[in-house]
């Protein structure tokens, strides 16, 4: 999540993106679909003069991670034009550019690289991160089972827990930040992606239903849990993808997990709300999450799909003419993993796009660029 392509020639890194944060509620918006008229002619001459060493003048990109221009929406090339005239992107030779350029230029540009034909899409190979998450996780089989549901006590169940909290839980144990065991050593040897792989992988099963031990007292550890809820979620399942679920979880674990933020988890919080516990506290606490019913937190074998469906509610063809969207299928693939990095992280201003692309890993970014880069 943390890898960010630099690209030298990338002259125009966010020329075409997936919107940009909206005004204030209580400020007049200055989008417009509005085409102004320009002419395409006069456009070639300055494309020829001062854009083509990086985006050629066929519209196509001189190298990965700058955007395509040919066949972009019009109005979007004139609105982000007009935003690097104004500081509202930033890239130092696009605003000098734009500053130095009379308007009516801008115009001309944007009409001619609207009217070339679209750059035929590459033929890339596809990833599919839920299917290589599964031959990751096959390694994992002998403790926690070959579905996240291990049968071990005191082994943290996998199965249906939040994605990014298996990354980070991962990479605590790398760093030791975690009481770790010799298989723990396996995990030095993933990359980031097969990380992020094997976590989509485990998201995505089915939880199986506990039964308490007669150790904890689930009714009893129902009350002492409702200070809980506010990150967890109502019956131990979390809503957000980096807070672990606990619902379903192996009891053993949860009381082991628990008692070590009193010394060895560095999670200020979480020390702050056990601190005053008792042993027997914990043990209810662990025996009531166990018995909650759970369920998958991601649905990796349709993830991209699903996401390409979200996607395509702005940017299909004539999904959104009221607004100036760009067009991202056959988009440079580089550039469409810089972007969501970019938005994700948020470096690049869009409130409703940071929202969508926040809880993905570069894994799934990436399957996602390859996806519109190979679509005409």
């Amino acid at each position: 999540m943390k890898r960010v392509l630099l690209v030298a020639a990338a002259v125009a890194i966010a020329l075409v993106g997936c919107g940009e944060k909206p005004a204030p509620a209580t400020q007049k918006p200055q989008v417009t679909t509005a085409v102004k008229k320009a002419d395409p002619v006069a456009g070639k001459a300055l494309v020829e003069a001062q854009c083509k060493a990086c985006h050629g003048t066929d519209g196509k990109s001189v190298a990965p991670g700058i955007p395509h221009l040919a066949g972009q929406n019009e109005a979007y090339l004139q609105l982000a034009l007009r935003e690097y005239r104004q500081g509202k992107r930033s890239h130092a030779v696009l605003q000098a550019i734009t500053r130095s350029a009379p308007e009516s230029d801008l115009d001309n540009v944007a009409a001619y690289y609207a009217s070339l034909p679209p750059i035929p899409p590459p033929t890339q190979p596809k990833s599919n991160p839920y299917e290589d998450g599964k031959t990751v996780a096959a390694g994992c089989a002998s403790c926690h089972g070959e579905d996240g549901n291990g049968k071990t006590p005191g082994i943290p169940s996998l199965a249906g827990q939040q994605p990014r909290y298996l990354v980070v839980a991962t990479q605590e144990y790398i760093l030791g930040e975690r009481k770790g065991s010799p298989m723990h050593a396996k995990l030095r040897g993933l990359t980031r992606h097969q990380t992020e792989d094997v976590a989509l992988y485990f998201a995505s099963q089915t939880p199986t239903v506990r039964t308490a031990t007669p150790k904890g007292k689930p009714k009893a550890g129902e009350s002492l849990a409702s200070v809980c809820g506010g990150c967890h979620g109502q019956q131990g399942i979390s809503i957000d993808t980096a807070t672990p679920k606990l619902a379903s979880q192996d009891e053993k674990y949860l009381v082991e997990a628990i008692k070590a933020y009193r010394t060895s988890r560095k999670r200020e919080n979480m020390r702050i709300y056990i601190t005053g516990l008792k042993d027997s506290d914990v043990e209810d606490i662990a025996a009531f999450y166990a018995t909650q019913p759970s369920r998958p937190a991601e649905t990796g074998k349709t993830l991209v799909e699903d996401l390409t469906t979200k996607c395509n509610r702005c940017h299909a063809p004539g999904a959104r003419p009221d607004l100036p969207i760009p067009r991202i299928a056959g988009q440079d693939r580089d550039y469409l993993v810089m972007s969501l990095r970019a938005y994700r992280d948020d470096r690049r201003e869009s409130s409703t796009m940071h929202k969508m692309s926040l809880p993905y890993g570069d894994s799934i970014i990436e399957s996602l660029a390859t996806y519109y880069a190979t679509q005409k």
